[in-house]
């Protein structure tokens, strides 16, 4: 990729961090790290929610190459590639929607990537200044670490043509960055306090952050496999409560997609048992959640956020069932994903708030 290229990449992630950053510095808000966290936070949710829609819409090959498009910076410099590409194949993986669709996602990742630099950057700077718990720089830098082997993660994707493993782990690697940069704006929200001793509520929170982990770990390897539509009744499975299924095959996890380790294609059976498994794993994820929330809710500081995550998981097991009842899957997959957003975001503020033990009072307190 030509030099030019890349710096054209650069500014365009430049400019799509600049709006945000803007917006933060002329905000009223006195405590611009706090605003910029959230607004990361906010943003990232957006991207994770835009890269659902780029893989439903098997656009994540509508630029075959990384960083750039064909060598360019942009889809309209390697309209002629495209072009030719889509008049080969026009239902293909590269149209010049798809090629788009793709670089969009990938211009907002570079644009949170910049801000988050911006974030690690006041961090170490407020932190050497005044050395306030609030910006020690250690969640920041991890932050950049993160959306740095996030990025590695997004080019393996393209480069080793959308292997399930590969996109599965960006999937989760985009989830983990959620997670993280929702525990940061709590802490510049709330502050350090010393963590309070664990109870059964801790210990649900937590427990239910690992199932929740796993349940979009099996989500991910269920959409990365085209395994959605791979049971076709509910709460049947081919009309039988155990269909037959191939455990072996369908999670094998270094393999191309659509194929066995061996280069054969992946039997039918293989994406029953991909299915299957995570729709299975669902009833323990609604359970142990709506145990948590339930037990939330008989705290007065945690009922907002214990209403909020019964709501979310509700819909969640809405839209898991949807799509074998109505035909309208992108949507439905779509709303599916970014439902596993807002539970990553409420569990993990969940898990923060009982770990400091949060009183009401503080919780409600009004910021400047």
């Amino acid at each position: 990729m030509q030099v030019s290229s890349m710096v054209g990449l650069a500014v365009t992630g430049l400019l799509v961090a600049s709006v945000p950053l803007a917006m933060v510095w002329m905000s009223s808000d006195v405590d611009k790290f706090r605003k910029l966290a959230w607004t990361v936070a906010f943003l990232t949710f957006d991207l994770i929610v835009f890269g659902a829609f780029t893989r439903l819409t098997d656009s994540g090959l509508g630029c075959p190459d990384w960083p750039g498009c064909y060598g360019a910076a942009n889809p309209f410099l390697a309209h002629a590639d495209i072009s030719a590409a889509q008049a080969l194949l026009p239902s293909g993986p590269v149209t010049v929607a798809k090629a788009w669709i793709e670089m969009i996602h990938r211009y907002l990742a570079m644009g949170i990537g910049f801000l988050i630099m911006a974030l690690m950057a006041k961090a170490w700077l407020e932190w050497r200044r005044e050395q306030r718990a609030a910006f020690n720089p250690a969640v920041p830098t991890a932050l950049f670490l993160l959306v740095a082997l996030q990025g590695a993660f997004g080019a393996w994707t393209v480069t080793l043509k959308l292997q399930p493993v590969i996109v599965t782990t960006h999937l989760l690697l985009g989830m983990s960055l959620l997670a993280l940069v929702v525990w940061l704006g709590m802490r510049a929200r709330h502050g350090v306090a010393a963590a309070a001793p664990r109870d059964a509520l801790r210990a649900l929170a937590i427990a239910s952050a690992v199932v929740l982990a796993l349940q979009i770990a099996l989500g991910g390897w269920v959409s990365t496999n085209y395994a959605t539509l791979a049971c076709l009744d509910f709460p049947l499975c081919g009309g039988k409560l155990v269909p037959e299924m191939d455990f072996q095959h369908g999670f094998t996890l270094w393999r191309e997609l659509g194929k066995t380790a061996a280069g054969h294609y992946l039997p039918f059976a293989a994406l029953t048992a991909i299915h299957w498994v995570h729709r299975n794993f669902a009833f323990i994820v609604v359970a142990l959640l709506g145990i948590t929330a339930w037990r939330a809710a008989s705290r007065p500081g945690l009922r907002r956020i214990a209403r909020a995550i019964g709501a979310v998981l509700a819909r969640q097991a809405a839209t898991g069932i949807a799509p074998i009842y109505l035909d309208f899957p992108l949507a439905i997959a779509v709303l599916h994903n970014a439902g596993a957003a807002l539970l990553v975001l409420l569990v993990t503020m969940l898990n923060y708030q009982t770990k400091y033990r949060l009183s009401a009072t503080a919780q409600a307190r009004p910021h400047p």
